[in-house]
C-alpha cells in the first residue's frame, strides 16, 4: 500500500461519529454515574455461517486498527454533540481528550472462523469499550462476509483464477474498495477496482467494454486496434454482436495478424452472455483449430459458486472467471451476523466477574468471562478438527485426552488424543498502544489459503457441511451453568 495514499485516507476520513447514538448516551450515563472507568470485556462473534457453509473467513482487522489509532473527537464533533442538548458539559469536556486506552485481541485476517467463538475481544474502560462497537461490527461484518463469499466462489473454480468485477454494483465506494481488499485476501486473483490496487495492493486488471467494440466501424478493427495497443494483455470481448459467427472469428484474425507475427501466443477472449458452456466449448474448438491453443477463455455474467460449479460439471472450457455483483454484495446472503456482547467486568481488586446474556432463544445465550480460543490439530494428519473456548487463564494440556461434545448430537461426548493446540487470538493493542504488525495483503492471502487447506473437505462442502467441533472447556461450561441457574 502506498504510504502517501494511506496517510491521505487516514487524514480525510474521520469516522469517530460513525457510531450508534446510544453509545454516546450510554457513555454520558456511565460518566455521570461514575462507571466510566469500570473495566469491561466485550466479545465479537457470529452465530451462523452465510449460505449454510461450514466456516467463515475473518477479514477487516487492519481497518479496525486504523480506526482505533486515530480515534478522537474534534471541535466540530463536540459542537455537534453540544447541540443535541442531552450531554452534560463535563462529559463533553472529557471527550476532548478521548483516546482508546484498552487492550484488544483478535484472530488474524484470513483465519477460518466458526459460530459462537470470539474473533475479537476488547478489554477497556466502559465508555471506550462501548463506544467502538458500531465501527468494529460494520468493518468485521462487511469484510468477513465478502471474504467468506469469495472463498466459496474461488473454491468452486477449482484452481482457475477468479477476478472481482463488482465495483459498480457495490453499496458505495467503501464497499467497493474494501470488498475488493477482502476478496483478494480470500483468494481472488485480482480486481477491476483500480483504487483498491493503489491503496491496498489487490492487483487491478481489465479488458474492454462492449462500448469499445461499438466505437469502431466494425468488430475486427476494434479487436485489431486493441491488440496493437496492448499486445501482451489482449483479452477481447467477443459477444457484442454474435459470439460464434463474428466475435471469435474476428478475434482469431486479430490474434493471427497482430500477435503471432510478434511471437506472442498468450491472449484471451471473454464471454459475457449466452450459454457459457456451449459457447466456451465451441470457441475452444475454433481457437485450437486456428493454432491458438494458448488462448484462454474468460467468462463473466452474474456468476456465483453454484453457477461456476455447474459450468465445470457440464464440461465448459473456461480458464478464468470474472465475478461481480454476486460476490461484492454477497447477494445470496448479504448480512454477516456478527455481534458485540459484554462478557465480563473487573471489580476494584482486578478480579474478573463473568456476565451472561440470557434469552428464550438458546442461540442468543452468550458465553461469559474473559476467554481465549484454541484450535486443535490432529498430529497424524495436521488437519484442524475442533476449536475449544477456554478461560483466558486456562492452559490446555496436549498430553491428556480431551472430551468434546458432538456438535451434531450434543448429548454425546467424544474423546480426542494426539493433538496439538494453537491459540487463535493474538494481541493487537495493549494499553491503547498497537503491538501487532499487520502482514502484507499478499501474506494474508497466502495465510488464508494455507489455513483453509488445514480443514477437512467435509467442512468445506457447499451443501450439508460437517459441523465442526466448537466447544467450551469444562471450567467455562461450569461457570456458564452456574450463571444460568442463578438467573433462571
Amino acid at each position: 500500500m502506498k504510504e502517501h495514499m494511506k496517510e491521505h485516507m487516514k487524514e480525510h476520513m474521520n469516522y469517530t461519529l460513525l457510531c450508534d447514538f446510544y453509545e454516546l448516551t450510554m457513555g454520558n450515563g456511565y460518566f455521570q454515574t461514575g462507571m466510566d472507568k469500570q473495566i469491561c470485556y466485550f466479545d465479537v462473534f457470529f452465530r451462523n455461517v452465510p449460505d449454510g457453509g461450514g466456516f467463515a473467513i475473518a477479514a477487516g482487522l487492519e481497518q479496525v486498527i486504523d480506526y482505533i489509532e486515530k480515534l478522537c473527537f474534534d471541535e466540530e464533533d463536540i459542537a455537534y454533540l453540544r447541540g443535541k442538548n442531552c450531554f452534560c458539559p463535563e462529559f463533553l469536556e472529557y471527550l476532548k481528550t478521548f483516546r482508546f486506552t484498552g487492550d484488544i485481541w483478535a484472530v488474524p485476517e484470513g483465519t477460518p472462523i466458526f459460530p459462537g467463538e470470539p474473533i475479537l475481544t476488547v478489554r477497556a474502560p466502559a465508555i471506550e469499550a462501548q463506544f467502538i462497537e458500531t465501527f468494529l461490527l460494520l468493518t468485521l461484518n462487511h469484510q468477513s462476509l465478502i471474504a467468506t463469499k469469495t472463498n466459496r466462489i474461488v473454491r468452486a473454480a477449482e484452481g482457475r483464477p477468479v477476478s472481482e468485477f463488482g465495483s459498480r454494483r457495490a453499496q458505495g465506494p467503501d464497499a467497493a474498495i474494501l470488498g475488493a481488499r477482502a476478496s483478494y485476501i480470500a483468494g481472488c486473483a485480482g480486481t477491476a477496482c483500480t483504487l483498491a490496487d493503489e491503496v491496498y495492493g489487490s492487483p487491478a486488471g481489465g479488458t474492454m467494454a462492449h462500448s469499445w467494440v461499438q466505437m469502431f466501424p466494425d468488430e475486427y478493427t476494434a479487436f485489431k486496434t486493441y491488440c496493437q495497443i496492448y499486445p501482451h494483455a489482449a483479452t477481447l470481448l467477443v459477444d457484442t454482436y454474435n459470439v460464434l459467427q463474428s466475435g471469435v472469428p474476428n478475434a482469431i484474425r486479430a490474434f493471427q495478424e497482430i500477435l503471432l507475427p510478434q511471437g506472442i501466443t498468450r491472449c484471451a477472449i471473454r464471454l459475457d452472455s449466452g450459454d457459457l458452456t456451449y459457447l466456451s466449448r465451441k470457441a475452444r474448438k475454433m481457437l485450437d483449430a486456428a493454432g491458438l491453443t494458448e488462448c484462454r477463455i474468460v467468462a463473466s455474467n452474474s456468476l456465483d459458486e453454484y453457477i461456476i460449479r455447474d459450468l465445470l460439471l457440464q464440461g465448459a472450457k473456461i480458464d478464468a472467471f470474472g465475478v461481480g455483483e454476486r460476490l461484492i454484495t454477497s447477494k445470496s446472503e448479504p448480512v454477516f451476523g456478527g455481534v458485540y456482547k459484554l462478557a465480563a467486568v473487573e471489580d476494584e481488586a482486578g478480579n474478573v466477574i463473568p456476565k451472561i446474556k440470557i434469552s428464550e432463544n438458546p442461540a442468543k445465550i452468550t458465553n461469559p468471562h474473559f476467554k481465549k480460543v484454541y484450535r486443535l490439530f490432529e498430529n497424524s494428519t495436521g488437519k484442524a478438527f475442533a476449536d475449544l473456548i477456554c478461560l483466558h487463564s486456562e492452559t490446555l494440556d496436549e498430553s491428556r485426552p480431551l472430551e468434546l461434545f458432538d456438535p451434531e448430537a450434543t448429548w454425546k461426548r467424544k474423546t480426542f488424543t494426539g493433538f496439538t493446540a494453537r491459540e487463535l487470538l493474538v494481541p493487537i493493542f495493549r494499553g491503547g498502544q498497537r503491538v501487532y504488525t499487520s502482514p502484507s495483503i499478499g501474506e494474508m492471502r497466502a495465510y488464508c489459503a494455507g489455513q483453509i487447506d488445514l480443514l477437512w473437505e467435509e467442512v468445506k462442502r457447499f451443501e450439508n457441511p460437517h459441523n465442526y467441533y466448537v466447544d467450551l472447556s469444562q471450567t467455562l461450561w461450569d461457570i456458564k451453568q452456574e450463571l444460568l441457574k442463578s438467573r433462571g
